[in-house]
């Protein structure tokens, strides 16, 4: 088993922390909110003070941190990842953050002699708290192939998506649809009401012919017709419209970048960001079907 450094201990940091350590691996934690790393203790692992204490002695290092601006402090600093890891430390950044930081950290890594993976995940902390993430990496194979043991004691699906960056490129292509079709959903299930056609017959007919899509048949905005979805308790948040709107500005970002036309993307972008903006941010995403119905 390997002993591993946590850095970044938030609502999915910490129950990917703890099935390490469930898993017989040695975690060694550090946030800057101290009472994540007292629940980590609680747990049997170990408290770090600094970036740098995390780091003593790993041999692997995992962060997971809010934005791209985070990850380039937590790496490049005078006390950070690369100059207090290890020769040999595999360096590993779950959060979700901008292609170019996630290509730049990486390529600082490496110079230094370190072997980086980009490793976001998708499956909220309901995924993080059972062990059944999808992690989307990019990074060099022998890297990927050193890792895999440890992200699947966190995660259930392990994809190899290619070179540094392509694993926050799978990422934000990823949610960039789910946030697209959860609209559309909703729209179709406003339309419906107003036209008179039940919900439950318009699920009946969606979900087993054309219409069929995640959005619908897994996280249904409308009450009933999949009794898990957040529409059943109040919207109440797996992944917040705050985080939707996150990833849907950063496919943005990467679109203009790129060169990319994403009209439908830049459309969702906008609508979420009404949705966060009128005080939503904490609820679900498929919540946003309540701004759509005029409430």
């Amino acid at each position: 088993m390997a002993r591993i450094g946590f850095i970044g201990l938030g609502n999915m940091g910490l129950p990917m922390a703890q099935n390490l350590l469930g898993s017989g691996h040695a975690v060694t934690g550090f946030d800057v909110v101290k009472a994540s790393v007292g629940r980590l203790s609680a747990a049997n692992g170990a408290a770090a003070t600094s970036v740098a204490d995390a780091c003593a002695g790993a041999e692997v290092v995992i962060t997971m941190l809010p934005a791209g601006a985070h990850v380039r402090a937590v790496y490049d600093g005078p006390q950070g990842v690369i100059a207090s890891a290890a020769p040999g430390t595999l360096l590993i950044d779950s959060s979700t953050i901008d292609v170019q930081s996630a290509r730049a950290v990486a390529s600082a890594a490496e110079g230094k002699g370190f072997a980086m993976l980009d490793a976001p995940v998708s499956g909220g902390v309901g995924g993080a708290t059972a062990g059944t993430l999808t992690f989307m990496v990019g990074g060099g194979e022998q890297a990927f192939a050193k890792a895999r043991p440890v992200l699947e004691k966190m995660g259930k699906n392990i994809v190899h998506a290619g070179a540094s960056g392509n694993g926050q490129a799978a990422k934000i292509c990823n949610n960039m649809i789910l946030g697209v079709s959860m609209i559309a959903v909703s729209e179709g299930f406003m339309l419906a009401k107003r036209l008179g056609l039940d919900a439950q017959k318009l699920f009946d007919v969606a979900s087993t012919s054309s219409g069929q899509c995640w959005a619908l048949t897994n996280y249904c905005p409308v009450p009933g017709p999949v009794p898990t979805s957040p529409a059943n308790r109040d919207y109440q948040a797996g992944f917040t419209a705050a985080m939707m709107l996150k990833d849907l500005m950063l496919a943005q970002q990467a679109a203009n970048a790129a060169g990319a036309s994403t009209p439908l993307g830049a459309e969702a972008a906008q609508l979420f960001n009404l949705f966060v903006n009128s005080g939503n941010g904490a609820k679900d995403f498929s919540g946003i079907i309540r701004m759509l119905d005029g409430k």
